[in-house]
């Protein structure tokens, strides 16, 4: 087994980090630079900062947190909100992120995966997939933090995705997101049977046993989360140690 990562995920809204439950009812949980350097200190892996309305309003990802951020913290950090061309991705690396993730503008303009490969390498892009599981039992890809549906269905979308040069997927569910009852594992395994590529779980996390469960049944490479950690229902040292007493090998 592969050694599995816990990346707590930090949401940002005009500065500041917030939470919600399935996207709305978001409120404040704190500063960004100082969660994250708490949470590498405590032995996360990677580091997620998601500027959650970017998209929506039109904004591009303020680079002037990203310097803050990889000023004060010291292990890789993705960052995604408003990247939208080739130039906001470099002034995120510039600025000091080791990632760039993309979610709804390369839904809209997927030849932006293959040109953000080009221009940095597979390992730098990640293509989040935030999906809702509708009555029919399709997966149905959102944009726009979740409020616009798409016609694209999330095996295929991944799929294409890697194709294109994604380095890894992080897919959040939104039926599950927020709500602690566990992860999405039946969609997490077959997009790790379909794919190549990393997949990082995002959505469900409540107890350390979702964690045993999104690394062997949903065969995930990453387990990502947020509130479990902001209102320290969790501390990531504690859920290292006890994975690795399920016979986890953690990183």
């Amino acid at each position: 087994m592969l050694s599995k990562r816990i990346i707590p995920c930090l949401d940002i809204k005009d500065g500041e980090t917030v939470k919600g439950i399935n996207f709305v009812g978001i409120k404040s949980v704190g500063d960004p630079v100082e969660l994250g350097a708490l949470y590498a200190e405590q032995g996360a892996d990677e580091l997620v900062f998601l500027d959650i309305t970017a998209t929506h309003e039109g904004r591009k990802t303020f680079a002037e947190l990203v310097k803050r951020i990889a000023q004060n913290i010291n292990i890789p950090f993705t960052v995604g909100g408003g990247i939208s061309e080739i130039s906001d991705a470099d002034v995120l690396l510039r600025a000091g992120a080791d990632k760039i993730s993309l979610n709804s503008s390369a839904v809209r303009n997927p030849q932006l995966i293959n040109d953000m490969a080009d221009a940095f390498g597979s390992q730098f892009v990640v293509v989040a997939i935030d999906a809702r599981l509708d009555d029919s039992g399709k997966w149905v890809v959102t944009v726009n933090g979740g409020r616009i549906p798409t016609d694209k269905e999330l095996f295929s979308w991944a799929k294409e995705a890697q194709d294109r040069g994604a380095g890894e997927i992080l897919f959040t569910s939104m039926n599950h997101d927020g709500t602690k009852n566990g992860f999405a594992n039946e969609a997490l395994a077959q997009l790790s049977d379909e794919l190549s590529i990393p997949i990082i779980a995002s959505g469900g996390a409540g107890k350390m046993e979702h964690f045993t469960d999104v690394f062997t049944k949903g065969k995930a490479d990453a387990g990502l989360a947020a509130s479990i950690f902001h209102y320290k229902e969790i501390a990531i040292p504690d859920l290292k140690d006890y994975l690795r007493g399920e016979g986890i090998v953690m990183r």
